[in-house]
């Protein structure tokens, strides 16, 4: 008997599973396509202008900042060059001694 109840139960909730997946979807609504007129060619070119000039401005901008940003490495590597031959001084003329 309780067997029997476990199956009914188990039979309906199969298929009311399938009876809703069986359910067709919402529709889909799409827009109308409408005329849109472009963009003139001389505001677009204008724009692209302005993009590429201050496109060029900011890589100007950073090859400045790279530069002064090398300089400084390039102070810092000799000035750890000259403390290395400073060091290999002391070095020689404590062997000496």
């Amino acid at each position: 008997m309780m067997w029997l109840k476990f199956l009914i139960f188990s039979a309906a909730a199969l298929l009311s599973g399938f009876s809703a997946m069986a359910q067709s979807p919402a529709p889909i609504v799409v827009p109308a396509a409408t005329d849109s007129t472009p963009a003139p060619e001389n505001a677009q070119k204008d724009a692209d202008d302005a993009a590429i000039t201050a496109a060029i401005a900011l890589l100007q901008e950073l090859k400045t900042q790279n530069d002064q940003t090398i300089k400084k490495q390039q102070a810092a590597l000799e000035a750890l060059d000259q403390l290395q031959k400073d060091a290999d001084q002391i070095r020689i003329f404590s062997k000496r001694g």
